[in-house]
Protein backbone atom coordinates (compact mmCIF):
# COMPACT_ATOMS: atom_id res chain seq x y z
CA UNK A 1 0.00 0.00 0.00
CA UNK A 2 1.57 3.45 -0.93
CA UNK A 3 1.38 6.42 1.02
CA UNK A 4 -1.28 9.53 -0.02
CA UNK A 5 2.23 11.72 1.21
CA UNK A 6 4.29 10.45 -1.96
CA UNK A 7 3.86 12.52 -5.05
CA UNK A 8 3.50 11.37 -8.33
CA UNK A 9 6.24 13.86 -9.87
CA UNK A 10 9.46 11.69 -10.44
CA UNK A 11 11.68 14.25 -9.22
CA UNK A 12 9.73 15.55 -6.15
CA UNK A 13 12.61 16.17 -3.32
CA UNK A 14 11.09 15.39 -0.13
CA UNK A 15 12.07 16.94 2.95
CA UNK A 16 13.64 14.47 6.13
CA UNK A 17 10.61 15.07 8.14
CA UNK A 18 8.34 14.52 5.42
CA UNK A 19 9.82 10.85 4.51
CA UNK A 20 9.87 9.45 7.67
CA UNK A 21 6.38 10.73 8.50
CA UNK A 22 5.57 8.81 5.47
CA UNK A 23 7.54 5.47 6.20
CA UNK A 24 6.01 5.73 10.44
CA UNK A 25 2.21 5.37 8.64
CA UNK A 26 3.25 3.04 6.02
CA UNK A 27 4.62 0.91 8.67
CA UNK A 28 1.53 1.38 11.15
CA UNK A 29 -0.74 0.52 8.61
CA UNK A 30 0.84 -2.39 6.60
CA UNK A 31 2.03 -4.08 10.32
CA UNK A 32 -0.39 -4.65 13.07
CA UNK A 33 0.64 -6.02 15.99
CA UNK A 34 2.75 -8.89 16.27
CA UNK A 35 4.23 -11.07 18.65
CA UNK A 36 7.89 -11.32 18.89
CA UNK A 37 10.18 -13.34 20.67
CA UNK A 38 14.27 -12.64 22.09
CA UNK A 39 16.03 -11.47 24.41
CA UNK A 40 16.12 -8.39 26.51
CA UNK A 41 19.47 -6.07 26.74
CA UNK A 42 20.50 -2.64 27.04
CA UNK A 43 17.23 -2.76 29.23
CA UNK A 44 16.56 1.25 30.88
CA UNK A 45 13.91 2.79 33.38
CA UNK A 46 13.80 6.37 32.28
CA UNK A 47 12.64 9.16 34.98
CA UNK A 48 9.32 9.63 32.94
CA UNK A 49 8.29 5.84 33.78
CA UNK A 50 9.10 4.41 30.49
CA UNK A 51 11.21 1.67 29.70
CA UNK A 52 13.47 1.37 26.96
CA UNK A 53 15.39 -1.70 25.59
CA UNK A 54 16.76 -3.69 22.44
CA UNK A 55 15.26 -7.11 21.74
CA UNK A 56 17.66 -9.14 20.08
CA UNK A 57 18.70 -12.83 18.60
CA UNK A 58 21.43 -14.56 17.62
CA UNK A 59 21.33 -12.72 14.38
CA UNK A 60 19.92 -9.56 14.85
CA UNK A 61 17.93 -7.05 17.37
CA UNK A 62 15.64 -3.92 17.44
CA UNK A 63 14.98 -1.45 19.33
CA UNK A 64 12.00 -1.06 21.78
CA UNK A 65 10.12 1.57 23.79
CA UNK A 66 6.95 0.23 26.66
CA UNK A 67 5.69 3.63 28.03
CA UNK A 68 4.33 3.62 31.22
CA UNK A 69 0.73 3.38 31.51
CA UNK A 70 1.47 -0.39 29.74
CA UNK A 71 4.90 -0.78 32.07
CA UNK A 72 3.02 0.05 35.46
CA UNK A 73 0.75 -3.29 33.74
CA UNK A 74 3.37 -5.67 33.97
CA UNK A 75 2.85 -8.53 36.96
CA UNK A 76 6.43 -9.50 36.89
CA UNK A 77 10.06 -7.64 36.68
CA UNK A 78 11.46 -7.13 33.46
CA UNK A 79 15.48 -6.97 33.05
CA UNK A 80 18.39 -7.85 30.98
CA UNK A 81 18.92 -11.27 29.47
CA UNK A 82 15.39 -12.30 30.15
CA UNK A 83 14.01 -14.73 27.27
CA UNK A 84 10.64 -12.62 26.56
CA UNK A 85 7.44 -12.53 23.90
CA UNK A 86 6.26 -9.10 23.09
CA UNK A 87 3.12 -7.71 21.42
CA UNK A 88 4.24 -4.94 19.64
CA UNK A 89 3.66 -2.46 16.67
CA UNK A 90 6.30 -1.69 14.22
CA UNK A 91 6.98 2.52 14.36
CA UNK A 92 9.68 4.83 13.47
CA UNK A 93 10.66 7.66 15.60
CA UNK A 94 10.64 10.14 12.93
CA UNK A 95 12.70 12.70 15.19
CA UNK A 96 16.19 10.44 14.72
CA UNK A 97 14.49 7.82 12.15
CA UNK A 98 15.02 5.19 14.24
CA UNK A 99 12.62 1.79 13.78
CA UNK A 100 11.29 0.68 16.93
CA UNK A 101 8.99 -1.53 18.50
CA UNK A 102 6.27 0.25 20.37
CA UNK A 103 5.48 -3.06 23.31
CA UNK A 104 1.95 -3.14 24.68
CA UNK A 105 2.82 -6.62 26.37
CA UNK A 106 5.27 -8.61 27.56
CA UNK A 107 5.50 -12.16 28.53
CA UNK A 108 8.00 -14.87 29.22
CA UNK A 109 9.17 -16.82 26.34
CA UNK A 110 7.14 -20.02 25.95
CA UNK A 111 4.05 -18.76 27.91
CA UNK A 112 2.45 -18.68 24.59
CA UNK A 113 3.04 -22.21 23.40
CA UNK A 114 1.80 -23.39 27.09
CA UNK A 115 -1.23 -21.63 27.16
CA UNK A 116 -1.94 -22.56 23.93
CA UNK A 117 -1.62 -26.12 25.65
CA UNK A 118 -3.34 -25.34 28.76
CA UNK A 119 -6.05 -24.06 26.67
CA UNK A 120 -6.53 -27.41 24.88
CA UNK A 121 -6.24 -29.36 27.60
CA UNK A 122 -8.59 -27.32 28.99
CA UNK A 123 -11.44 -27.89 26.44
CA UNK A 124 -10.53 -31.62 26.34
CA UNK A 125 -11.39 -32.43 29.50
CA UNK A 126 -14.61 -30.51 29.82
CA UNK A 127 -15.75 -31.98 26.77
CA UNK A 128 -15.11 -36.03 28.68
CA UNK A 129 -17.24 -33.92 31.73
CA UNK A 130 -14.29 -34.05 34.19
CA UNK A 131 -15.22 -30.51 34.79
CA UNK A 132 -18.90 -31.23 35.60
CA UNK A 133 -20.41 -29.55 39.02
CA UNK A 134 -22.43 -33.35 38.87
CA UNK A 135 -19.38 -35.43 39.33
CA UNK A 136 -17.79 -33.04 42.48
CA UNK A 137 -17.94 -34.90 45.79
CA UNK A 138 -19.17 -33.11 49.03
CA UNK A 139 -16.53 -31.98 51.39
CA UNK A 140 -17.12 -33.57 54.99
CA UNK A 141 -18.38 -30.91 57.85
CA UNK A 142 -15.86 -32.39 60.28
CA UNK A 143 -13.27 -34.55 58.85
CA UNK A 144 -11.52 -37.17 61.22
CA UNK A 145 -8.03 -36.96 59.11
CA UNK A 146 -6.45 -34.34 56.94
CA UNK A 147 -4.26 -35.83 54.21
CA UNK A 148 -2.01 -32.65 52.42
CA UNK A 149 -0.12 -33.37 49.32
CA UNK A 150 2.93 -31.14 48.82
CA UNK A 151 6.48 -30.80 49.14
CA UNK A 152 7.93 -30.89 52.61
CA UNK A 153 10.07 -27.66 51.96
CA UNK A 154 7.06 -25.93 50.62
CA UNK A 155 5.85 -22.81 52.51
CA UNK A 156 2.61 -23.69 51.56
CA UNK A 157 3.02 -26.48 53.57
CA UNK A 158 3.76 -24.29 56.82
CA UNK A 159 0.81 -22.02 55.88
CA UNK A 160 -1.87 -24.97 55.85
CA UNK A 161 -0.40 -26.72 59.16
CA UNK A 162 -0.36 -23.39 61.01
CA UNK A 163 -3.96 -22.57 59.46
CA UNK A 164 -5.12 -26.27 60.43
CA UNK A 165 -3.58 -25.76 64.03
CA UNK A 166 -5.39 -22.28 64.72
CA UNK A 167 -8.66 -23.61 63.48
CA UNK A 168 -8.99 -27.06 64.59
CA UNK A 169 -6.19 -28.25 66.18
CA UNK A 170 -7.36 -31.78 67.21
CA UNK A 171 -7.76 -33.03 63.77
CA UNK A 172 -4.80 -35.25 62.49
CA UNK A 173 -2.60 -34.28 59.34
CA UNK A 174 -1.31 -36.77 57.00
CA UNK A 175 1.71 -35.65 54.72
CA UNK A 176 2.01 -37.43 51.29
CA UNK A 177 5.23 -35.77 50.07
CA UNK A 178 6.25 -34.79 46.50
CA UNK A 179 7.97 -32.48 44.23
CA UNK A 180 5.53 -29.61 42.85
CA UNK A 181 8.23 -28.02 40.46
CA UNK A 182 10.41 -29.40 37.84
CA UNK A 183 10.77 -32.40 35.41
CA UNK A 184 8.35 -35.92 36.23
CA UNK A 185 6.49 -33.93 39.33
CA UNK A 186 3.57 -34.16 37.44
CA UNK A 187 3.44 -37.72 37.59
CA UNK A 188 4.34 -37.69 41.06
CA UNK A 189 1.40 -35.76 42.40
CA UNK A 190 -0.63 -38.13 40.42
CA UNK A 191 0.97 -41.08 41.94
CA UNK A 192 0.86 -39.27 45.72
CA UNK A 193 -2.95 -39.37 44.76
CA UNK A 194 -3.56 -42.53 43.89
CA UNK A 195 -1.63 -43.66 46.62
CA UNK A 196 -3.96 -41.42 48.96
CA UNK A 197 -7.56 -42.48 47.00
CA UNK A 198 -5.85 -46.75 48.00
CA UNK A 199 -5.15 -46.39 51.30
CA UNK A 200 -7.86 -44.35 52.13
CA UNK A 201 -6.91 -43.11 54.92
CA UNK A 202 -8.39 -39.36 55.29
CA UNK A 203 -11.51 -38.00 54.44
CA UNK A 204 -10.86 -34.92 52.42
CA UNK A 205 -7.45 -33.67 50.74
CA UNK A 206 -5.55 -30.81 49.91
CA UNK A 207 -3.30 -30.17 46.87
CA UNK A 208 -1.21 -27.23 47.60
CA UNK A 209 1.55 -24.82 46.42
CA UNK A 210 2.50 -21.52 46.50
CA UNK A 211 2.87 -18.62 44.21
CA UNK A 212 5.11 -19.24 40.96
CA UNK A 213 5.15 -18.43 37.37
CA UNK A 214 3.08 -20.62 34.53
CA UNK A 215 6.08 -22.56 34.18
CA UNK A 216 6.37 -23.06 37.98
CA UNK A 217 2.69 -23.96 38.31
CA UNK A 218 2.62 -26.56 35.27
CA UNK A 219 2.67 -30.02 36.75
CA UNK A 220 -0.85 -29.16 37.80
CA UNK A 221 -1.46 -28.58 34.55
CA UNK A 222 -0.76 -31.63 33.38
CA UNK A 223 -3.29 -34.51 32.17
CA UNK A 224 -2.23 -37.19 34.44
CA UNK A 225 -2.84 -34.80 37.42
CA UNK A 226 -6.22 -33.64 36.24
CA UNK A 227 -6.93 -37.81 35.66
CA UNK A 228 -5.71 -38.50 38.99
CA UNK A 229 -7.69 -36.17 40.46
CA UNK A 230 -11.17 -37.32 38.86
CA UNK A 231 -11.15 -40.73 39.69
CA UNK A 232 -10.17 -40.07 43.59
CA UNK A 233 -13.10 -41.03 45.35
CA UNK A 234 -11.67 -38.72 48.42
CA UNK A 235 -12.93 -35.29 48.32
CA UNK A 236 -10.23 -32.93 47.02
CA UNK A 237 -9.71 -29.13 47.96
CA UNK A 238 -7.05 -27.55 45.34
CA UNK A 239 -4.69 -24.06 46.86
CA UNK A 240 -2.32 -23.81 44.56
CA UNK A 241 -0.42 -20.72 43.83
CA UNK A 242 -2.54 -17.15 44.25
CA UNK A 243 -5.95 -16.17 43.79
CA UNK A 244 -5.74 -14.93 39.88
CA UNK A 245 -3.80 -18.63 39.28
CA UNK A 246 -6.15 -20.44 37.39
CA UNK A 247 -4.52 -24.65 36.49
CA UNK A 248 -5.90 -27.60 35.53
CA UNK A 249 -6.36 -29.15 39.26
CA UNK A 250 -8.41 -26.18 40.15
CA UNK A 251 -11.02 -27.11 37.55
CA UNK A 252 -11.06 -31.22 38.15
CA UNK A 253 -10.87 -30.66 41.93
CA UNK A 254 -14.09 -30.86 44.09
CA UNK A 255 -13.55 -27.68 45.59
CA UNK A 256 -11.10 -24.38 44.29
CA UNK A 257 -9.56 -22.21 47.04
CA UNK A 258 -7.74 -19.65 45.84
CA UNK A 259 -4.32 -20.21 48.43
CA UNK A 260 -3.44 -22.81 50.36
CA UNK A 261 -4.30 -21.19 53.67
CA UNK A 262 -7.55 -20.92 52.35
CA UNK A 263 -7.71 -24.37 51.39
CA UNK A 264 -6.81 -25.21 55.08
CA UNK A 265 -9.94 -23.00 55.79
CA UNK A 266 -12.44 -24.20 53.68
CA UNK A 267 -11.22 -28.07 55.20
CA UNK A 268 -12.01 -27.55 58.46
CA UNK A 269 -14.67 -25.82 60.43
CA UNK A 270 -13.53 -23.00 62.76
CA UNK A 271 -13.27 -24.42 66.42
CA UNK A 272 -13.98 -20.83 68.03
CA UNK A 273 -16.92 -20.68 65.17
CA UNK A 274 -17.92 -23.95 66.81
CA UNK A 275 -17.46 -23.09 70.42
CA UNK A 276 -19.71 -20.28 69.65
CA UNK A 277 -22.36 -22.16 67.98
CA UNK A 278 -22.44 -24.82 70.51
CA UNK A 279 -22.85 -22.20 72.91
CA UNK A 280 -25.74 -20.12 71.27
CA UNK A 281 -27.10 -24.22 71.20
CA UNK A 282 -26.70 -24.66 74.71
CA UNK A 283 -28.41 -21.55 75.41
CA UNK A 284 -31.23 -22.08 73.63
CA UNK A 285 -31.56 -25.85 74.77
CA UNK A 286 -31.46 -24.15 78.32
CA UNK A 287 -34.37 -21.27 77.17
CA UNK A 288 -36.58 -24.00 75.92
CA UNK A 289 -36.00 -26.30 78.76
CA UNK A 290 -36.74 -23.17 81.27
CA UNK A 291 -40.13 -22.59 79.17
CA UNK A 292 -40.98 -26.46 79.32
CA UNK A 293 -40.47 -26.47 82.72
CA UNK A 294 -42.24 -23.24 83.30
CA UNK A 295 -45.03 -24.81 81.21
CA UNK A 296 -44.96 -27.60 83.32
CA UNK A 297 -45.28 -25.61 86.25
CA UNK A 298 -48.35 -24.20 85.31
CA UNK A 299 -49.94 -27.53 84.28
CA UNK A 300 -49.54 -28.62 87.83
CA UNK A 301 -50.46 -25.59 89.50
CA UNK A 302 -53.68 -25.80 86.69
CA UNK A 303 -54.25 -29.41 88.21
CA UNK A 304 -53.96 -29.00 91.26
CA UNK A 305 -56.93 -26.40 91.58
CA UNK A 306 -58.93 -28.75 89.74
CA UNK A 307 -57.64 -31.90 92.45
CA UNK A 308 -60.55 -31.99 95.23
CA UNK A 309 -60.59 -34.04 98.21
CA UNK A 310 -62.48 -37.78 98.31
CA UNK A 311 -64.49 -36.84 101.08
CA UNK A 312 -65.08 -33.43 99.64
CA UNK A 313 -66.39 -34.84 96.68
CA UNK A 314 -68.42 -37.59 97.83
CA UNK A 315 -70.37 -34.41 100.08
CA UNK A 316 -70.77 -32.25 96.52
CA UNK A 317 -71.83 -35.65 95.24
CA UNK A 318 -73.97 -36.26 97.97
CA UNK A 319 -75.46 -32.66 97.76
CA UNK A 320 -76.26 -33.40 93.81
CA UNK A 321 -77.94 -36.39 94.51
CA UNK A 322 -80.84 -34.60 97.16
CA UNK A 323 -81.11 -31.86 94.63
CA UNK A 324 -81.97 -34.29 92.24
CA UNK A 325 -84.07 -36.36 94.78
CA UNK A 326 -85.90 -33.50 95.78
CA UNK A 327 -86.55 -32.16 92.10
CA UNK A 328 -87.42 -35.63 90.75
CA UNK A 329 -90.21 -35.25 93.50
CA UNK A 330 -91.57 -31.72 92.81
CA UNK A 331 -91.85 -33.35 89.05
CA UNK A 332 -93.55 -36.39 90.66
CA UNK A 333 -96.23 -34.37 92.28
CA UNK A 334 -96.77 -31.83 89.57
CA UNK A 335 -97.47 -34.19 87.19
CA UNK A 336 -100.41 -36.12 89.55
CA UNK A 337 -101.92 -32.96 90.48
CA UNK A 338 -101.97 -32.23 86.24
CA UNK A 339 -103.55 -35.49 85.66
CA UNK A 340 -105.57 -34.87 88.90
CA UNK A 341 -106.55 -31.65 87.14
CA UNK A 342 -107.41 -33.13 83.78
CA UNK A 343 -109.61 -35.75 85.14
CA UNK A 344 -111.67 -34.19 86.84
CA UNK A 345 -112.25 -31.98 83.67
CA UNK A 346 -112.96 -34.64 81.78
CA UNK A 347 -115.53 -36.26 84.39
CA UNK A 348 -117.44 -33.31 84.66
CA UNK A 349 -117.63 -32.84 80.75
CA UNK A 350 -118.74 -36.64 80.81
CA UNK A 351 -121.75 -34.96 83.20
CA UNK A 352 -122.67 -32.32 81.29
CA UNK A 353 -122.86 -34.57 77.91
CA UNK A 354 -124.65 -37.59 79.69
CA UNK A 355 -127.78 -35.24 79.69
CA UNK A 356 -128.05 -34.58 75.71
CA UNK A 357 -127.98 -38.35 74.96
CA UNK A 358 -131.85 -38.61 73.78
CA UNK A 359 -131.60 -34.94 71.81
CA UNK A 360 -128.46 -36.89 69.74
CA UNK A 361 -130.22 -40.11 69.11
CA UNK A 362 -132.86 -37.88 67.59
CA UNK A 363 -130.41 -35.89 65.64
CA UNK A 364 -128.63 -39.43 64.96
CA UNK A 365 -132.17 -41.16 63.56
CA UNK A 366 -133.12 -37.75 61.17
CA UNK A 367 -129.10 -37.78 59.81
CA UNK A 368 -129.51 -41.41 59.13
CA UNK A 369 -133.05 -40.82 57.07
CA UNK A 370 -131.51 -37.67 55.44
CA UNK A 371 -128.49 -40.12 54.35
CA UNK A 372 -131.04 -42.82 53.14
CA UNK A 373 -133.34 -40.65 50.88
CA UNK A 374 -129.65 -38.78 49.19
CA UNK A 375 -128.28 -42.43 48.77
CA UNK A 376 -131.88 -43.32 47.16
CA UNK A 377 -132.09 -40.62 45.01
CA UNK A 378 -128.55 -40.28 43.67
CA UNK A 379 -129.03 -44.14 42.56
CA UNK A 380 -131.97 -43.25 40.17
CA UNK A 381 -130.41 -40.11 38.90
CA UNK A 382 -127.49 -42.52 37.88
CA UNK A 383 -130.10 -45.56 36.52
CA UNK A 384 -131.46 -42.92 33.96
CA UNK A 385 -127.88 -41.07 33.01
CA UNK A 386 -126.59 -44.95 32.67
CA UNK A 387 -129.79 -46.24 30.61
CA UNK A 388 -129.56 -42.58 28.55
CA UNK A 389 -126.07 -43.69 27.63
CA UNK A 390 -126.74 -47.05 26.37
CA UNK A 391 -129.24 -46.06 24.45
CA UNK A 392 -126.98 -43.50 22.27
CA UNK A 393 -124.39 -46.14 22.33
CA UNK A 394 -126.39 -48.24 20.87
CA UNK A 395 -127.48 -46.05 18.38
CA UNK A 396 -124.22 -45.37 17.11
CA UNK A 397 -123.11 -48.88 17.12
CA UNK A 398 -121.62 -49.53 13.54
CA UNK A 399 -122.67 -53.24 13.64
CA UNK A 400 -126.63 -51.60 13.75
CA UNK A 401 -126.18 -49.87 10.52
CA UNK A 402 -124.59 -52.53 9.01
CA UNK A 403 -127.59 -54.44 10.17
CA UNK A 404 -129.95 -52.28 8.11
CA UNK A 405 -128.31 -53.02 5.07
CA UNK A 406 -125.63 -51.22 4.88
CA UNK A 407 -121.66 -52.39 4.22
CA UNK A 408 -117.84 -51.07 5.80
CA UNK A 409 -115.69 -51.06 2.10
CA UNK A 410 -112.14 -50.67 2.66
CA UNK A 411 -108.92 -51.18 0.46
CA UNK A 412 -106.34 -53.80 0.91
CA UNK A 413 -104.51 -52.03 3.17
CA UNK A 414 -107.21 -51.65 5.54
CA UNK A 415 -108.58 -48.23 4.72
CA UNK A 416 -112.05 -47.23 5.22
CA UNK A 417 -113.32 -46.09 1.59
CA UNK A 418 -115.83 -43.05 1.38
CA UNK A 419 -115.70 -41.62 -2.45
CA UNK A 420 -114.80 -43.55 -5.75
CA UNK A 421 -112.15 -41.03 -6.02
CA UNK A 422 -110.10 -43.19 -3.70
CA UNK A 423 -110.25 -46.20 -5.94
CA UNK A 424 -108.69 -47.22 -8.70
CA UNK A 425 -109.61 -49.84 -11.57
CA UNK A 426 -108.36 -53.35 -10.78
CA UNK A 427 -108.30 -52.00 -7.07
CA UNK A 428 -109.10 -55.03 -4.19
CA UNK A 429 -112.03 -54.35 -2.07
CA UNK A 430 -112.89 -56.27 1.17
CA UNK A 431 -116.59 -55.76 2.19
CA UNK A 432 -117.76 -55.92 5.77
CA UNK A 433 -121.41 -56.84 6.37
CA UNK A 434 -123.76 -57.12 9.44
CA UNK A 435 -122.95 -60.75 8.90
CA UNK A 436 -119.42 -61.71 8.07
CA UNK A 437 -117.27 -60.54 5.00
CA UNK A 438 -116.57 -61.01 1.14
CA UNK A 439 -113.79 -59.79 -1.40
CA UNK A 440 -114.21 -57.64 -4.88
CA UNK A 441 -112.41 -56.39 -7.69
CA UNK A 442 -113.42 -52.45 -9.23
CA UNK A 443 -114.24 -52.95 -12.51
CA UNK A 444 -115.70 -49.90 -13.11
CA UNK A 445 -116.52 -46.66 -11.43
CA UNK A 446 -118.61 -43.32 -10.88
CA UNK A 447 -117.25 -40.10 -9.50
CA UNK A 448 -120.66 -38.90 -9.72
Amino acid sequence: MKSDLFLSEKNHVFRVSELNFAINQLLKVNIPLVWVRGEISNFMKAASGHCYFSLKDDQAQVRCVMFRNRYQLLTNPVGNGQQVEILATATLYEQRGDFQLTVEQIRPAGLGLLYEKFIRLKLLLESEGLFAADAKLALPAMPKRIGIITSPQAAALRDVLSTLKLRLPSVPVLLYPVPVQGTGSGEKIAAAIALANQRAECEVLILCRGGGSIEDLWAFNEEVVARAIATCKIPLISGIGHETDFTIADFVADERAPTPTAAAQRAVPDRHALLARLHTIAKQLEHAQHNRLQIAMQAVDYLQRRLVHPAQQLQRQSQQLAQWQQRLQRAYRYQWQQQQWQWLALKQRLSFASSDFPHFHQQLDHQQQRLVAAMQATYKDLSTRLNHAAQQLLILNPEQVLARGYSLVQDANGNIISAATQLAIGDELQISFASGKAKALVQEKSER
